[in-house]
């Protein structure tokens, strides 16, 4: 089905929803990670936050913190989108009032990670198998008691999803993530 053979109603629906008009896939949803420079000021992570709750668009992850300066906080954000969608995104994020900085660091050289915690009961056979588990993935164990181990990886978000994935053989009790963080990445030797 084209766009010719859709009704208006149609392609306004599926242009809501972010959904693909083309058969070859010109406005696919894709990933976007973007990173924002918010003032320190009272609302304004709510007021970001709800732009994207206002607007449809749904928010993977959101991750806050300090800036260089303690007047501003640096966010990222990690959503999905058509190109049309995302442009759309980032010029709403520009007009608030709070906002110093936006950059899409997704089609860029990035560097991204995440933390997580992950408890796990288990027995004390089980404990030399999971800390073998632990030393691919540079975990570290951050809690011990007589029937669980509570570990922390940190890095990219596939990694963390492989030694989740990993421990679902075992008995896993909780998981917490902080949400994506994310920089541009300074090539030393850029030609």
């Amino acid at each position: 089905m084209t766009p010719t053979t859709l009704t208006p109603q149609q392609i306004f629906r599926k242009q809501v929803a972010g959904e693909a008009l083309y058969p070859e896939g010109n406005d696919a949803v894709h990933r976007l990670v973007l990173t924002v420079l918010v003032e320190n000021s009272l609302g304004a992570l709510n007021r970001v936050a709800n732009l994207f709750s206002q607007r449809g668009f749904n928010l993977e992850s959101v991750s806050v913190g300090e800036a260089r300066d303690a007047s501003l906080r640096r966010m990222t954000l990690v959503t999905t989108g058509n190109d049309r969608i995302i442009a759309q995104v980032i010029r709403q994020l520009n007009s608030l009032i709070d906002t110093i900085e936006v950059e899409d660091v997704t089609g860029v050289d990035h560097i991204e990670r995440e933390l997580c915690l992950v408890q796990v009961r288990c027995t004390a056979v089980e404990r030399r198998d999971l800390m073998g588990v632990v030393e691919i993935f540079r975990a570290t164990v951050v809690n011990i008691t007589p029937d669980s181990l509570t570990f922390e990886v940190t890095g990219p978000p596939a990694k963390v999803n492989a030694f989740i994935g990993l421990l679902r053989d075992y008995d896993v009790c909780e998981v917490a993530r902080s949400g994506r963080v994310a920089m541009r990445r300074e090539l030393a030797f850029e030609h």
